[in-house]
């Protein structure tokens, strides 16, 4: 029986899944979870083979949690779950060791392929997504002095998100948003909105 983690703070997305996932007899949802702690608990608890991980949680992302997975002796193979469709996020999963990057609009159509993948230790993409998860495996974010997470939320924000709302996608304070934001700004040395977004524009974090 192959053992499946599923990690999502919304009722309906987890029972969503399972619905789905309960189409395989040889597949069984070992645990769940509603926020990111919880899912690096019940990772190590019931060790999974695979761990279905909504990117945007309570205490820590997706992309945590799969850093978290990576650093215990566990052969679980993690697929990031997002409705934010982004290469960068998809680049901040591969990077995290998540070898799934999976949009929630996608779900009905290619998740029981997807886990199909991981289950055999291969990565899964769709060539078709906005995700480019293939394009992003050889193309690592540019080398800028800014962290992950700073590169993420001078993204988000170059996107038109605020404060408050990056916080929600990523799980954080608004407080911290506001620390990644000025130390983003300050590394680019730019005073500015509009200054994130010509940067993002130039190093193809987003289209204008």
């Amino acid at each position: 029986m192959k053992r499946i983690l599923i990690a999502d703070d919304h009722d309906v997305v987890r029972s969503g899944l399972r619905a789905v996932l309960s189409q395989r007899a040889d597949w069984e949802v070992v645990a769940e979870a509603t926020d990111g702690s919880k899912a690096v608990a019940a990772a190590i608890e019931h060790q999974p083979h695979v761990a279905i991980v909504d990117f945007s949680m309570p205490r820590m992302t997706g992309v945590e949690v799969a850093r978290r997975i990576r650093e215990y002796p566990l052969q679980t193979e993690v697929l990031i779950f997002t409705v934010h469709n982004s290469s960068l996020l998809a680049q901040q999963a591969l990077q995290a060791g998540a070898r799934a990057f999976l949009s929630k609009s996608d779900a009905s159509r290619f998740l029981l392929t997807a886990v199909d993948s991981l289950l055999a230790h291969r990565p899964f993409s769709i060539r078709s997504s906005s995700s480019e998860f293939d394009r992003v495996r050889g193309a690592m974010a540019p080398d800028n002095g800014l962290t992950p997470r700073e590169q993420l939320v001078a993204k988000l924000v170059a996107e038109g998100y605020s404060n408050k709302g990056i916080s929600v996608i990523l799980g954080l304070s608004v407080k911290t948003t506001e620390a990644h934001r000025a130390a983003a700004m300050r590394k680019l040395d730019v005073n500015s909105t509009a200054g994130l977004v010509r940067y993002a524009a130039r190093v193809g974090l987003i289209d204008l």
